[in-house]
C-alpha cells in the first residue's frame, strides 16, 4: 500500500521505521522526516514512480486523477507541454515533480516555464519539497479511505470528474468466446468538437484494461466534446485462438455535458456488440 504513495523503497522503510504515530499529524511528519532523508539516488527512485505531466501511465487513477486538469486542456496547451516536459528532463535528468492536484493546466504549464531556467540544486530541493506533498495528500487519502479499493469508488470518482460542461467515460471487454473478462487490451480514447463529422480528432491517452477487463480509469472529456472514440486493439488478445478476425474494434458514440457514458465491448472469435451501460 505505502508503493502507492511513493515508489522509493528508502521513504517507505524510513516512515515505518518511526512507529508508532499518536496520530495523523505525526504519521505526516514522519514522511516529511523521511522525504528530507532520501539520498539522490533515493529521490530518483520516487521520481522513476511519477509520470510526465499530462501522460499517466495508463492503469494509474491516482496519477490520472491528481492530473486531471490537463485531460481538459487544449491540444496546443498539451502540446506545449510535451514539448516543456521534453526540455526539463533533458536538463534535470528526471520528470517534472510537481503537486498537480488543484492546479489548472495553465498553472502546470507556468511552473515547468519558470522551473526550467532553475539552477539544478535549487530544482532539487523544489523537487523534494513537491514530492513531500504528494506523499502527505496520498497518505492522507489512505487515511480518509482505508478500505480496498472498490468500482463503486472508481463510480464515485467517475461522478466527481462529469460536471455541467464534461462528460466521462468508461468501458470493460468482455470474451464472450471464453466467457471471462478480457485483460490488458489496449485502449485509445480520443474526442472530437463541435456538431460536424469532419471535425478532427484529439487523442487523450492510450489505456489497457485491467484484470477484470475493466478500464475505469479514462480521463474526462474535454469541453465541448460532441463525440467520442473508443479504439480497442483486440488482435493480440485473441492470437492465441488462432487468430483474430477482428483485430481491431472502433466505437464512436455521441456525449452529452454532465453525464457519464459506460460503453463496454462484448468480443467474440467471429463478431462483437457494443452498448451504453450504466
Amino acid at each position: 500500500m505505502l508503493h502507492e504513495v511513493c515508489a522509493c523503497r528508502a521513504w517507505s522503510r524510513g516512515l515505518l521505521a518511526r512507529r508508532p504515530f499518536p496520530g495523523p499529524d505525526a504519521l505526516l511528519a514522519a514522511s516529511d522526516a523521511a522525504v528530507a532523508e532520501l539520498t539522490a539516488r533515493e529521490l530518483a527512485e520516487a521520481l522513476a514512480g511519477h509520470p510526465p505531466i499530462g501522460r499517466p501511465e495508463p492503469g494509474d487513477p491516482v496519477s490520472a486523477r491528481e492530473q486531471r486538469a490537463m485531460a481538459g486542456a487544449t491540444a496546443a496547451l498539451r502540446a506545449e507541454m510535451h514539448t516543456l516536459n521534453q526540455a526539463y528532463q533533458e536538463r534535470f535528468g528526471h520528470v517534472f515533480l510537481i503537486c498537480a492536484t488543484g492546479l489548472t493546466a495553465e498553472r502546470l504549464r507556468d511552473a515547468i516555464r519558470l522551473r526550467v531556467k532553475n539552477p539544478p540544486e535549487r530544482e532539487r530541493e523544489i523537487v523534494r519539497t513537491e514530492l513531500g506533498r504528494i506523499n502527505r495528500l496520498r497518505l492522507t487519502r489512505l487515511l480518509d479511505n482505508p478500505r480496498p479499493h472498490t468500482y463503486a469508488d472508481d463510480a464515485a470518482e467517475r461522478e466527481r470528474m462529469s460536471t455541467e460542461t464534461t462528460a466521462s467515460v468508461s468501458t470493460h471487454v468482455l470474451d464472450t468466446g471464453v466467457g471471462r473478462p478480457a485483460a490488458g487490451v489496449p485502449v485509445r480514447l480520443s474526442a472530437r468538437a463541435g456538431p460536424g463529422d469532419d471535425a478532427p480528432w484529439t487523442v487523450l491517452g492510450d489505456f489497457a484494461t485491467d484484470t477484470d477487463g475493466r478500464c475505469a480509469d479514462l480521463p474526462p472529456l474535454p469541453e465541448g466534446t460532441a463525440h467520442a472514440r473508443l479504439e480497442f486493439r483486440t488482435g493480440p488478445h485473441r492470437e492465441g485462438g488462432g487468430g483474430a478476425f477482428f483485430p481491431e474494434v472502433a466505437v464512436v458514440f455521441a456525449v452529452v455535458p454532465g453525464e457519464h457514458f459506460h460503453v463496454p465491448l462484448l468480443l467474440g472469435p467471429f463478431g462483437y456488440s457494443v452498448y451504453r451501460g450504466s
